[in-house]
């Protein structure tokens, strides 16, 4: 098999389907039991439940039958994918990986690039990022992603070879963009979730917005990305999708906090530390980000969202 998918929660699965429109494909679930009830059933029942497994999708908890494939997607949570690394590092070195993850390393600051090339240097790292909800993928609805990869041949390689028949994929060298898009992305989703939870209507959303677009600009162009990267999928595109769908995990916490709501603990929100690693990062590149560090302030309960707002608004005006 050329490709494997490690990781077999939702997005990991739907790319897999989606992925086994192309040919073979295994998919790598950690949990024994969940992978024996997925090849079994042909259903995702935690993460996917009614999406029928197609037949060349086979799935196993065995890491050393999925590493033997060509290129490897690394679909697991952000601030669990260095552990995933290391843990794995003799299986994982030399080989093509592809993170599927957005969003900055709490510890140190880093995208998920940066994480693969610190942990096994003699990887080949690539990001695919993007607007794409894995309910979306799973049915065969149709996006456009980001590849994003250094090498500009391998970038090439990939790109025929994840493309399929419902995800168009469009390649950058920008790797550093492309992070920071997609993760940046996350905290104003939250911010936005949180505006209509309260009640303060759309106008105020598209106003967070557009001044969330220009703080990750800020941000990211600080870090060496391109503009061009971010008016594209893995920056624009992202925040639009994000910030205006209830599919969002992070704008359904947003929506939570904006309306005095508990929110699920067991749900995987990458915004929530990405935003205090983007604060912290803000603050020692001297960046203003007034948006990322209300969101921080409001996860971590330090603001109400009547304060949050009112801050915001008090702001020195100033041009666009």
């Amino acid at each position: 098999m050329s490709v494997s998918v490690l990781g077999a929660g939702a997005f990991g699965t739907a790319l897999a389907i989606s992925l086994a429109s192309n040919g073979p494909v295994n998919l790598w679930a950690r949990n024994q039991d969940l992978a024996s009830d997925m090849q079994t059933t042909r259903v995702n029942k935690c993460r996917l439940p009614g999406v029928v497994l197609p037949d060349d999708l086979t799935i196993t908890s065995d890491l050393n039958a999925a590493v033997d494939s060509r290129i490897l997607l690394l679909a697991v949570p952000m601030q669990k994918l260095r552990t995933v690394l290391e843990q794995n590092s003799q299986s994982l070195r030399d080989k093509t990986l592809v993170a599927c993850c957005k969003g900055i390393e709490l510890n140190t600051g880093l995208g998920p690039i940066s994480v693969i090339r610190e942990s096994l240097p003699d990887a080949r790292p690539a990001l695919l990022t993007g607007p794409s909800f894995a309910a979306d993928i799973a049915r065969g609805l149709p996006t456009a992603l980001t590849l994003a990869c250094e090498d500009a041949n391998l970038g090439k390689v990939l790109q025929q070879q994840l493309t399929t028949t419902n995800l168009r994929l469009y390649r950058t060298t920008d790797t550093i963009g492309a992070e920071q898009g997609g993760a940046l992305k996350n905290i104003m989703a939250i911010a936005c979730g949180a505006v209509i939870g309260a009640g303060l209507g759309d106008s105020a959303r598209a106003a967070l917005m557009t001044r969330g677009y220009a703080e990750i600009q800020r941000m990211a162009m600080a870090c060496g990305a391109r503009p061009e990267t971010l008016a594209g999928l893995s920056g624009f595109g992202d925040l639009t999708l994000t910030c205006s769908s209830d599919l969002s995990r992070n704008y359904q916490l947003g929506l939570a906090i904006g309306r005095g709501e508990t929110f699920d603990p067991s749900v995987t929100v990458e915004g929530a530390a990405t935003a205090r690693a983007a604060a912290a990062k803000a603050d020692e590149m001297k960046i203003d980000m007034p948006i990322t560090q209300t969101v921080t302030n409001l996860v971590s309960q330090r603001l109400t969202i009547a304060d949050a707002a009112a801050q915001l608004l008090a702001r020195p005006l100033k041009e666009e």
